[in-house]
């Protein structure tokens, strides 16, 4: 099977070990997986904000660098939902049905939840807003956590309240997303686990930034990064 990683601009610019714990674990589970150079922003911070003109050439280009895939992944909730819930108003109905978020990816057309992972950490999960309420990705990266191997799963307190992030949001807002992202923050450090993981780094950037912050005794961790692990190979 052959398929586009969508990178996203957040993961090539700020979080390069996403993009690349996502090829490696394809890979291992003998997926062929190609690059498009030419992609770039899908146009999320545009639409996001009201400038839907200038989110159009952005929708056309990347609808236009992913045409001869017949499976686009990408380690992003936030940039899958974009793509499959809001290009359609612009016209582009080829592109949606061909996105997938990373997780769902792997459980609905792999068909596995053992990727051969190995992590020997606590590990709590935090489900973001997009990947919960508009992709809808249920229990799947739960079911890949909890068959990695040496991985304790603790759960998070109030896992589906909203981290604070919320893209412009946390900018346009940043008293009010800073106090959600210390409530989520706390509720992490409940559980006393050393790793706090997501599947979008968007609310993981956020989320590490006040742990970083707060000098608090966690790291925050794609997902893709834990199930890219094994024993071979492990996460630094």
């Amino acid at each position: 099977m052959r398929v586009a990683l969508f990178v996203t601009c957040v993961n090539d610019a700020m979080f390069p070990a996403t993009g690349i714990a996502t090829t490696r674990l394809l890979e291992r589970l003998g997926v062929e997986v190609d690059f498009p150079a030419g992609q770039t922003c899908c146009g999320q911070p545009q639409f996001n904000t009201g400038y839907r003109r200038e989110t159009r050439p952005l929708v056309e280009r990347t609808a236009r660098v992913f045409e001869e895939y017949e499976y686009v992944v990408t380690p992003s909730g936030s940039c899958a939902a974009m793509v499959r819930d809001h290009y359609p108003q612009f016209g582009e109905t080829g592109l949606p049905s061909r996105m997938y978020e990373l997780t769902e990816f792997l459980v609905d057309v792999l068909g596995v939840t053992d990727v051969g992972a190995y992590f020997p950490h606590t590990v709590t999960y935090h489900p973001s807003c997009h990947g919960l309420r508009m992709l809808r990705l249920g229990d799947r990266p739960r079911r890949l956590l909890e068959a990695v191997k040496g991985l304790e799963l603790r759960e998070l307190p109030g896992a589906e309240e909203c981290c604070g992030f919320g893209g412009t949001f946390a900018v346009k807002n940043p008293d009010v997303s800073a106090a959600m992202g210390q409530d989520k923050v706390r509720n992490a450090v409940a559980t006393r686990a050393s790793v706090l993981c997501g599947a979008d780094n968007s609310c993981l950037m956020h989320i590490g930034g006040i742990i970083r912050r707060q000098d608090e005794p966690l790291r925050a961790l794609h997902i893709a990064e834990i199930l890219s692990a094994t024993e071979e190979e492990p996460h630094v």
